[in-house]
């Protein structure tokens, strides 16, 4: 989520270059691609995807925040907003835990007991059905090295790398609303730190695989620790799924990559980490099977400090960006995921087993069990989900598929094979609570149009600095399942500035602005809420002159209404976002506020961008948790 060493959105690291058209490869015009989204629109009106809102309350019933270029977190004039958690405040696992200090003296004993850095993709589980009493479970995606140490990458150290991979992974944090204002409570008994080191499972088809065993791991069922965690979800028995995104840039490859290397985005020397120089299993080229191990969605149970993490293979080995959940009219799990890169794909994982009841405990290998599909989008608005499965699909032997496990190790190359659609970074996903409609983040693609990257309709502008959204119904008719092998899609919305210079910067959306669409999310009530990482290369200037920071906006999904509801402080990402289940309060982050353009801060100067959230006195920014509430108690948005 994000540009630059630390997130890759636009780098050459791990490109498609499989040349797979997915769509015929079209020279698709303005008009046509109107052509084609108005028959998509046709088939999805008749199949009641549009039509009135069926929110409650007020649909997008507050007052829109302007674009804000301040230092500040600007929320409508009815609402409320507090900081809840920021990175270096104590996981209150324990009472006395260490505090944050500004100076960022803390050692890396220290941080495995505070939260980590860059705080992404959450949820919240309520405790006995209580809306104002539960967890949160928060993903720490990545660290800026100039801020966590005092001297920056100067003299760097084994302490400074067990520092920085603390500062990795989850946080679970236990919470309660009292007088109106939320807290973080000390001394819980939920309460955890996962990081780059917490041991952890590998479950699953690919479980044992050759591939995922190393020197240390001979069984290779065993890991170390889970890293680079973005978006997330949590399923129906209430567990958690964090998702490793961009893990390959922790790696320092060999100096002659091999193909999956190469395919997944690894180099030597990696994207600056140097975890490798004092940790020696993330120099691939000693240990060439630890990058297999990373790259999967990990299962959490939250209720449960004592469980082990589980990453399940099941679901595949991509960039993944996060793991939304829904069930199928039988009763089974069906994640939707994608893969955060340029010309790559979109994916679900269709359970074979029906969801028990009993939580986690009855449903602990459910995720262990079924077929991973990614997604084909035709010209004419219809779609397929083509099958990874080992002899399906041209996925056979020699093709370098001998396995379901080998499948699953090399996703990116077995949907190449399969014929999938490449897209223009494909993010968070969403799905309505009524109609099941499923949403997608298309967040941007510089390469879109160039040689061999034709644009198509899913992905229909070249140059495509703005991003899109789209969206699907599954099946083939009204009542589609979430099972289904088919769907229908059309676009949501094109991203941009109506007041853009360049016609195809300009975009349709129906209200207030935005482009870099990320953050994906439904309320209860079938509210959509989308957040904007423009990366801070690109922020304030050219195409993106006029919006401003990153923000976080409401829309209805039926009418495609759009109003800006919050702007962060400066440098920051909009991300992570969870609602409690009476919908008066929702949980947001900002991540690295503050942010330079290359990504990492002068440990001489940490506060010249942002002093957000604590002001000059601070000693540095901090992304943080913030939870945002009515005044008058209301549901939020409405």
């Amino acid at each position: 989520m994000g540009q630059g060493y630390g997130r890759d959105i636009e780098s050459n690291e791990g490109v498609n270059v499989s040349n797979q058209p997915g769509i015929h490869a079209l020279d698709v015009t303005r008009r046509h691609v109107l052509k084609c989204s108005g028959a998509a629109i046709a088939m999805l009106m008749g199949s009641h995807a549009l039509g009135e809102s069926t929110a409650s309350g007020k649909t997008l019933g507050f007052t829109p925040v302007p674009v804000s270029t301040s230092d500040t977190l600007v929320v409508p004039a009815e609402y409320v907003a507090e900081v809840l958690y920021r990175w270096g405040d104590p996981v209150g696992a324990a009472e006395g835990a260490p505090l944050f200090k500004p100076d960022a003296s803390n050692t890396w004993e220290d941080q495995n007991l505070q939260a980590g850095m860059h705080h992404d993709g959450m949820s919240f589980f309520p405790i006995d059905g209580n809306p104002r009493h539960g967890l949160l479970a928060i993903n720490h995606e990545y660290t800026d090295d100039g801020l966590l140490h005092a001297d920056g990458m100067a003299n760097w150290s084994a302490d400074k790398v067990r520092k920085s991979q603390a500062a990795h992974g989850v946080s679970v944090i236990e919470i309660i609303e009292r007088q109106g204002q939320w807290h973080v409570m000390p001394g819980s008994r939920y309460a955890r730190r996962i990081t780059a080191n917490t041991p952890m499972v590998l479950s699953g088809p690919a479980s044992g695989h050759a591939q995922l065993k190393t020197s240390a791991d001979p069984t290779g069922t065993r890991v170390l620790g889970t890293l680079n965690n973005c978006a997330a979800g949590d399923t129906p028995w209430g567990s958690y799924l964090t998702c490793e995104e961009n893990w390959n840039g922790y790696f320092s490859a060999a100096d002659q990559p091999t193909s999956d290397d190469k395919r997944y985005g690894l180099r030597p020397k990696g994207w600056g980490y140097r975890w490798h120089e004092h940790d020696e299993r993330f120099d691939a080229a000693k240990h060439p099977n630890e990058p297999y191990r990373f790259g999967w969605v990990v299962e959490v149970d939250p209720m449960d400090p004592m469980q082990t993490p589980i990453k399940r293979t099941a679901l595949g080995r991509i960039k993944h960006e996060g793991a939304t959940t829904t069930r199928t009219q039988d009763g089974r799990v069906v994640v939707y995921m994608g893969d955060d890169e340029r010309f790559e794909y979109i994916y679900k994982f269709v359970s074979r087993d029906k969801v028990s009841p009993g939580g986690y405990a009855a449903n602990k290998t459910l995720l262990d069990h079924g077929t991973l599909y990614v997604a084909r989008f035709e010209a004419d608005g219809h779609g397929r989900w083509l099958a990874l499965v080992q002899g399906d699909n041209g996925l056979t032997a020699d093709k370098g598929f001998a396995t379901q496990a080998d499948v699953l190790i090399h996703t990116r190359q077995a949907a190449d094979v399969a014929g999938a659609t490449p897209m223009d970074r494909p993010e968070w996903m969403a799905v309505h609570p009524d109609t099941g409609e499923v949403f997608a983040t298309l967040t941007n693609n510089s390469q879109r149009g160039q040689p061999g990257r034709a644009v198509d309709s899913a992905n229909p502008r070249t140059d495509n600095i703005m991003g899109h959204i789209i969206r699907w119904r599954e099946g083939a008719a009204k009542g589609g399942d979430a099972s289904a092998t088919e769907f229908r899609w059309m676009q949501f919305a094109l991203a941009g500035d109506p007041n853009a210079n360049q016609p195809s910067h300009r975009g349709n959306i129906k209200g207030d602005m935005y482009g870099s669409p990320d953050g994906l999310s439904f309320d209860a009530g079938g509210l959509l809420w989308i957040q904007t990482d423009v990366s801070t290369s690109a922020m304030h200037q050219g195409a993106y002159k006029n919006m401003g920071n990153n923000m976080m906006l409401c829309a209805d999904p039926f009418t495609g209404e759009t109003k800006r509801f919050l702007t962060g402080p400066k440098g920051c990402e909009i991300t992570g976002i969870a609602f409690t289940s009476d919908r008066r309060t929702v949980f947001i982050n900002i991540q690295h506020p503050g942010e330079t353009a290359s990504e990492r801060s002068d440990p001489a100067d940490p506060q010249a961008v942002s002093h957000w959230p604590d002001g000059a006195k601070g000693g540095r920014p901090r992304s943080a948790t913030v939870a945002i509430r009515r005044r008058d108690g209301g549901m939020v948005g409405t």
